[in-house]
């Protein structure tokens, strides 16, 4: 698989990337960019999906596809989605002794075991082939179409964020099943540890398309020394802008000194009128050229001091910071005490539980997906109550769930912002917004156009900044839809919260950075 020279653009005719060379052959290659670089586009083309707008794609080989499709077509079955529904089918057909034609010839007596094998590599050993792809979460889906992909055995495959959604032991079995791929693999994700099982990162972004070769910790060292080259370049032209204009200030005062001394040569009268008149001549044409000269030193510092500027705002990392909450340390924050909660059938979902948070702590809940973390966070923030057993919340929490649905689609982040926090106005709201990287027009896009980090971004600054923001923050998969850069940028400012958080989350590396100090298993 070959790019040669090919450029991608936007159907607005924005360009995601342009002059692009590069060979996909038997390695490992994580992609990683902020989102709507161009990482998706990336995979389309090499999928034969979509179209350079110039260049060429030479594809060799046979490639398959995990994108980031949600639910299949409506009344598929496992064995739909496995491509293995006909031939299945047939295996009936001869052993129910109905078989025709040439259906012995052609039936997979191999089928029954290969679907097995590729069920129980993902996890999903024992799935019943009639079942609908609807019935099953969105990790299992994820699995079921992994597991596809080890049935038909491309000779590369292209996975989207294949771990979103998934819990740790499922994550660990993509990990492992990309490692042991014996063709080629490209993979676009913000899973930090499976980045590391790569053998190149292709990183894309503003300033282009840059391959590194080794593992996320490599690439993460590269782009450190990027940005610290990137501050010392702008600060090298900060002073060459300081120089430039201490030098042309430096040539004007010596140009006066000279015209003064001219000027009282000239009033004394020693001198030859038409020597003078020449002397005055040759010196305002040296004059001339000396502030041409200066006039083209500073201009060429500016300008290379704006492109500092534009390299530094393209690679440096994304910043916010959430006000303090002043949460005293030996506050209680949240008590369960034998806590349970029952589904509408009666079906325990989770518990008895008890817990207790005080203070600044972080917790992080884990468990299986469908262990009922995402119902013990709800009871904390008070989104449903216990069926049996008490809740205490002593103190105000927010929770941000894995769609953000504190954000209304149509409504802007200024109306967001002025709904959730009343006492405020208009000014306010365009204040507190700014804080968080939403300044001018970006205030007033609506929260449906937003991406993942965008949105996480928006709704922090709405909770946050409010008279009293809450000592409490409850948030579910928080980095489920974010780019790398902003999952380092909310690492960042959780890590600086003052007040208690409680979290679930899958990413062992952002449960480190944020400081979890306790963990829940359900």
């Amino acid at each position: 698989m070959t790019f040669d020279k090919v450029v991608a653009r936007t159907p607005e005719g924005v360009t995601l990337f342009d002059n692009l060379t590069l060979t996909f052959t038997h390695e490992r290659t994580g992609v990683v960019g902020r989102n709507g670089a161009g990482k998706s586009t990336l995979l389309r083309l090499i999928a034969g999906r979509q179209a350079p707008a110039e260049g060429v794609v030479a594809r060799t080989g046979s490639v398959g596809l995990l994108d980031q499709r949600g639910e299949g077509p409506p009344g598929e079955t496992v064995s739909g989605a496995l491509g293995a529904a006909e031939g299945l089918r047939l295996i009936e057909r001869i052993l129910a002794g109905e078989a025709v034609g040439d259906d012995l010839a052609e039936a997979d007596w191999t089928l029954e075991a290969r679907l097995h094998e590729a069920l129980a590599a993902v996890g999903l050993t024992g799935l019943p082939m009639a079942r609908q792809t609807a019935a099953l979460s969105g990790g299992e889906r994820t699995r079921l179409r992994l597991a596809r992909l080890l049935l038909e055995k491309p000779d590369l495959i292209l996975l989207d964020e294949p771990t979103n959604h998934l819990d740790q032991q499922a994550r660990r079995r993509v990990a492992e099943m990309v490692e042991r791929w014996e063709g080629g693999v490209v993979v676009v994700s913000h899973d930090r540890d499976l980045l590391r099982r790569m053998e190149r990162i292709v990183d894309i972004s503003g300033l282009g398309v840059e391959v590194v070769g080794g593992g996320y910790d490599l690439y993460a060292a590269r782009t450190a020394e990027t940005r610290a080259a990137a501050e010392r370049a702008l600060g090298e032209a900060k002073k060459d802008v300081s120089r430039a204009a201490a030098e042309a200030q430096r040539r004007t005062e010596a140009k006066g000194r000279r015209d003064a001394a001219g000027r009282r040569k000239a009033g004394r009268g020693d001198m030859p009128r038409i020597l003078i008149g020449a002397r005055a001549e040759q010196a305002e044409n040296s004059g001339a050229r000396d502030h041409r000269l200066a006039l083209r030193q500073a201009e060429a510092a500016e300008a290379a001091l704006a492109d500092a500027r534009a390299r530094v705002e393209r690679v440096r990392a994304l910043s916010i910071a959430l006000p303090p909450t002043r949460l005293p340390p030996g506050r209680a924050v949240t008590i369960l005490r034998d806590a349970t909660w029952a589904a509408p059938d009666g079906r325990i979902v989770m518990g008895p539980i008890s817990l207790e948070l005080t203070g600044p702590e972080r917790v992080a809940v884990t468990g299986a997906n469908g262990a009922g973390k995402t119902t013990l966070l709800r009871l904390i923030a008070g989104g449903v109550e216990p069926t049996s057993g008490t809740v205490e919340r002593p103190v105000k929490g927010v929770m941000l769930d894995q769609q953000v649905d504190i954000l209304r689609p149509q409504e802007t982040l200024v109306e967001a912002w002025l709904r959730l926090n009343p006492a405020g106005n208009l000014n306010d709201a365009q204040a507190a917004l700014a804080r968080f990287l939403f300044r001018n027009a970006a205030a007033h896009r609506s929260a449906g156009e937003l991406s993942g980090g965008e949105r996480l971004r928006g709704a922090l600054a709405c909770v946050m900044t409010g008279a009293t923001p809450p000592p409490l923050l409850i948030l579910d998969e928080p980095t489920n839809h974010l780019d790398l850069a902003s999952v380092e940028a909310v690492e960042t400012a959780l890590a600086a919260y003052d007040g208690a958080l409680v979290v679930v989350s899958h990413d062992a590396d952002f449960l480190k950075a944020v400081g979890v100090e306790r963990t829940v298993a359900l």
